[in-house]
Order: C-alpha cells, then sequence, then structure tokens
C-alpha cells in the first residue's frame, strides 16, 4: 500500500509502497482509510519537537492520527464491529486496565499507543491499524472529510471546553486566542454548552469573520498587544474570566495572562512556546492555568453526537497522498482555511 513516511526529521515526508498492516492481536482493527486530517502536531513531528515526548520513536514511520474510514480485519475478540463498518479512531490506544484507563482517563494510559505520533504507524495511507478500544463506530453515510478532524482538533476542544464548563456563568467572558480550525470549533462548543460571552481574537481578518458568524460575540485583529487593550475595554477593564489560548506560542501566553482578570483560568491548547507567570501573580490574583491533552473516549462519543445534531462543523480542503507535502506547507504557511484532509 502507499503511505506518507517521515523518514528524516526536518525534511519534507515522502510516499513509499509499504506493507498493509495486519491483525496480530484479538483486539486489532484494521481500518481502510477514507480520510486523515492534517494537523499542526504533524508538523511540531517532522521538526523534531515532539521527539522527547513521544520517547524518541525510530524513523521511518506513517504519519496521520486524525483518521476515518472502514473496517477491513478485526482480530478474534471483537465484537460490535462488522467488516464494512465506518469509523473514526480516537488517537491513542489504551491498554484499558491501568490506572489512569480505570479512571476513565484515556489519554494517559501508561501503556499508549499513538499512530502517526509515537513511532506507530499511522493513517496517512491507504490502511492503518487500531484497537478496537480506540473506534467509534459513525453513523451509515457520514461524510468522512467532515469529520475526520474531529479526531483530534475536535476532541481536544471539547476535552478543554468540558473542563471549564463549571465555571462558565453566564455574565462570563471567554477570550478565545486563535481562531483556526480549533478556535472555531471552540466557539461553536462555547456557544452551544454555555451562555458566556465569547471574544475571538486573530491576526486574519477572515479567521475573524468566520468566528462572528459562528457565534463569537465579539471579534479582534490581535495586533501589536495580542487583543489585550480591546479584551480589557469590552470586559470593562476587568478582565476575561477565562482565556483559551490555541496557539500557545509567539507571545500569546502572555498576552493571556494580561487580558485574564481576577481568580481567572488560563486554558492552554497549543504549545510550542512558554508561558512565564511569577507567583505572586498566580497566588495574588488566584489564577489556574489549564493543560489540555486530547481528551477521553467518551469525550469522542460525545462529540460526535454533537456533530449529528448539526452543532459542530468546520471548513475543510482536501488532498491527495501525493500532495501531503503541499498540504503540510501550506498549513506551515498559515495559508489553510479550517482543516487540510488528506484522501488515500
Amino acid at each position: 500500500m502507499r503511505a506518507v513516511r517521515l523518514e528524516d526529521y526536518g525534511k519534507n515526508v515522502v510516499v513509499r509502497e509499504v506493507p498493509e498492516p495486519a491483525v496480530e492481536r484479538n483486539d486489532d482493527v484494521v481500518v481502510k482509510v477514507q480520510a486523515a486530517g492534517v494537523c499542526r502536531t504533524d508538523l511540531h513531528i517532522i521538526g523534531g519537537m515532539m521527539k522527547e515526548a513521544t520517547g524518541n520513536p525510530g524513523l521511518p514511520f506513517t504519519l496521520g492520527h486524525e483518521n476515518v474510514g472502514t473496517v477491513h480485519a478485526r482480530g478474534s475478540g471483537v465484537s460490535g464491529l462488522e467488516l464494512g463498518d465506518q469509523v473514526i479512531l480516537h488517537p491513542q490506544i489504551s491498554c484499558g486496565i491501568c490506572l489512569p484507563c480505570r479512571n476513565g482517563d484515556d489519554m494517559h494510559c501508561v501503556h499508549s499507543r499513538s499512530p502517526g505520533l509515537d513511532g506507530t504507524d499511522g493513517g496517512f495511507a491507504e490502511y492503518v491499524k487500531a484497537s478496537e478500544r480506540s473506534v467509534v463506530k459513525l453513523k451509515k453515510g457520514t461524510d468522512p472529510v467532515e469529520v475526520a478532524p474531529l479526531a483530534d482538533a475536535g476532541v481536544t476542544v471539547y476535552h478543554a471546553v468540558r473542563k471549564i464548563l463549571p465555571y462558565a456563568r453566564p455574565d462570563s467572558y471567554i477570550a478565545v486566542i486563535g481562531l483556526g480550525a480549533l478556535g472555531q470549533i471552540a466557539v461553536q462548543l462555547l456557544k452551544n454548552m454555555t451562555n458566556s460571552n465569547i471574544i475571538g481574537i486573530d491576526k486574519s481578518e477572515q479567521k475573524l469573520g468566520m468566528a462572528e458568524k459562528l457565534g463569537a460575540n465579539w471579534v479582534f485583529p490581535s495586533g501589536d498587544d495580542g487583543g489585550v487593550k480591546e479584551a480589557l475595554k469590552v470586559t470593562g477593564a476587568k478582565g476575561a474570566d477565562i482565556v483559551m489560548d490555541f496557539v500557545g506560542e509567539n507571545n500569546t501566553p502572555a498576552s493571556a495572562l494580561s487580558m485574564i482578570g481576577r481568580g481567572g483560568i488560563y486554558s492552554v491548547v497549543g504549545y510550542g512556546g512558554e508561558i512565564n507567570l511569577k507567583t505572586l501573580q498566580l497566588v495574588g490574583m488566584e489564577l489556574s492555568v489549564l493543560g489540555n491533552l486530547v481528551g477521553t473516549y467518551r469525550d469522542l462519543v460525545d462529540l460526535m453526537s454533537l456533530y449529528y445534531q448539526g452543532k459542530v462543523k468546520i471548513e475543510t480542503r482536501t488532498f491527495s497522498l501525493d500532495d501531503a507535502s503541499t498540504a503540510l506547507s501550506e498549513l506551515s504557511r498559515g495559508e489553510i482555511r479550517g482543516r487540510a484532509v488528506l484522501l488515500p
């Protein structure tokens, strides 16, 4: 089969012929890929940023961690799935028996595997191997291109929004920094799951317009100060109650901490930068900083329910496997509106 392979860090990916994955364990599920989302994390992996975090995986391996397809083969222990069933794959394969798994925190499984991330072959290919524990069955006729980005981008945002729900009051102000695909999903979820006031901040006028259409109450260009002045103006100088940062670099952490109010929550999804926060400010303002890593299997199930209710949508643009390098290059230059999706 054909697959998009990372062979050297810092270099373009290449399309190679590799063996098809085969069932080896009784809970294995081999999926014929219909669509695979392209994520900024793929850029971080290619650049080598993720090597230490993912256990210094050996090269080469196949990228792709936002995958949708149909069941092609299954292990003898798999129940509830038939050949041909359409599924979306949670980006992590968890063991189900460690303490984090038993607590429902799949993303912290101590024995997890992450296809397309940690050296395990992913879904930028014609077939990908998953586990019964990581597949969510979809309704017949689901558009694979529409839902592929929800496998990681969507579930990560849902997880982050779910965590701040107890603090999102009707008079709260929630600032969303970064209105790309994840930020746009966040605006939709916040609009449907809270009654709070939503502030959208981005450097792109096009993305600001999209966020406004999706339900943001105010949208501001980030400008020289990252949107701090406008955010403080809207909130009556008290600052935002919650700031959700989908960039996490290029000074957005500093901007977030400058626009946040007393007792505020800084929820971080994007990464690559640093948070410089004095303990006096942390304690004196009683701030909370929340990191967000993917989400649980249940989060993905719930997100798909919202999708089928028409409450979550995302603009997509498709590329062939041969054009994977083009998609990644355009993503790195900020030229992708919404989400790029590869079609095998």
